[in-house]
């Protein structure tokens, strides 16, 4: 069933709520560690844990769930996801203590790692495939205004009011998704859609983009977990100009989801390739300049504003190259990321203790440096692929004549 152009928008509109909403929960303990320590009465590194604990389920969980609910109707799979969401952030905001708010936190990372399986595919079906690209930067657009609206603003009605009424604040926009895209995603779906598979597959393609996408989002987060300290210790900033100087980061974010949209039909390779150069020479830029505010300033606008534009290249060309279904090739993709985010955090926390923090941006620079190698090699080795299958065919292609060809067999002797 094809939905109208009107109803199909207002359907990725509630689809990037969603995406506003995940992201915001996902990260929202980090800004609030010291208001739920005290409240709980647990230390800051077990709060910590509500978030690294959510990340490994993610990793864990994306593509078994994701194969799990494959032929199922779209519509119900992602209606019952986002009322997961729901009720689970509703438990997480009335928790009576630390064990049922971490029990609450892993049943909305099981939402979260189906929800980026499903919802870029759900998505780009409600719309003509030329324009697959633009469709997953404007489902992207939630993901790029959480970081400036979402995790801000929660963090400050958190110390305003307590932490859990930014979590009940997030249930209600859960239900919100929720009905919205139940009401309007079709009730009947085109069991072959078209966005339900590749529209390139290529195997070899979609594995050279997992790796390159584990090792980039290795390297940023390598830098990125570990900002605060850098822009403190080594740019020399007051703790007053931390916020705006993140702000810019995410206008930067919001700015790259926006630029990239425009490009990822016409040149999806170059989408992901360019935005990992840009992130390697910003990294690099950083370790060399980062004493300077002008050019810290400058080059985290560039970070961000280049990293947004590689998360929605990434889902785009995975849309493309998938070499099987959609969902399990997006939930691939979603493992990927957050394995890069569990290593980045790990990296960088191991070189801090052992070393400055300036070292941050230089081994996050030569990580980006070895994804964006990676993803360069992609074009070698789809033409030996193809170098080594016309080899075979003519390999192979005397012997089928002679198989076939009666003057052949005489020639040869046969009867």
């Amino acid at each position: 069933m094809q939905l109208s152009t009107r109803r199909a928008t207002a359907a990725l509109v509630f689809l990037g709520v969603s995406t506003f909403t995940f992201v915001t929960i996902e990260v929202l303990p980090i800004g609030l560690l010291t208001v739920m320590a005290d409240d709980l009465g647990r230390s800051r590194s077990q709060v910590g844990l509500l978030v690294t604990g959510y990340a490994v389920v993610v990793v864990l969980a994306s593509i078994p769930l994701a194969r799990l609910t494959h032929h199922l109707p779209r519509r119900l799979v992602l209606g019952g996801t986002l009322g997961v969401l729901t009720v689970a952030t509703a438990l997480s905001a009335a928790a009576p203590s630390y064990e049922v708010l971490f029990a609450g936190r892993l049943v909305i990372a099981l939402s979260q790692a189906l929800f980026w399986s499903i919802a870029p595919p759900i998505a780009t079906s409600l719309f003509p495939p030329e324009r697959r690209g633009r469709v997953v930067a404007r489902l992207a657009i939630g993901t790029a205004l959480a970081p400036i609206l979402g995790i801000p603003l929660g963090t400050w009605l958190g110390e305003q009011a307590g932490w859990r009424v930014p979590f009940v604040v997030a249930a209600g926009l859960g239900a919100a998704a929720c009905i919205g895209v139940m009401t309007l995603l079709p009730h009947t779906e085109i069991q072959d859609s078209p966005a339900r598979r590749g529209s390139s597959p290529d195997l070899r393609r979609y594995v050279v983009l997992l790796i390159a996408c584990a090792v980039g989002v290795t390297g940023f987060l390598t830098y990125n977990t570990y900002v605060t300290p850098f822009l403190l210790d080594i740019t020399g900033f007051s703790s007053d100009a931390l916020g705006p100087m993140l702000l810019a980061s995410g206008v930067g974010g919001l700015a790259g989801t926006l630029i990239v949209g425009r490009l990822l039909d016409r040149f999806p390779f170059g989408a992901v390739v360019a935005p990992l150069g840009l992130i390697t020479a910003g990294l690099f830029g950083l370790y060399a300049f980062g004493t300077l505010k002008v050019a810290t300033v400058l080059l985290i606008a560039v970070i961000g504003l280049s990293f947004s534009g590689l998360a929605v290249a990434v889902q785009s060309r995975t849309l493309q190259i998938a070499p099987g279904s959609t969902d399990i090739a997006s939930a691939g993709t979603s493992s990927a990321f957050n394995v890069g985010i569990a290593a980045g955090a790990f990296v960088g926390g191991a070189l801090i203790d052992a070393t400055t923090v300036r070292s941050v941006a230089l081994v996050g620079g030569l990580l980006t440096a070895a994804a964006f190698l990676v993803m360069l090699s992609e074009p070698l080795l789809t033409r030996r692929r193809r170098e080594v299958l016309k080899a075979l065919d003519e390999l192979l292609e005397p012997a089928n004549t002679s198989d076939h060809d009666p003057a052949a067999h005489r020639a040869a002797g046969a009867p």
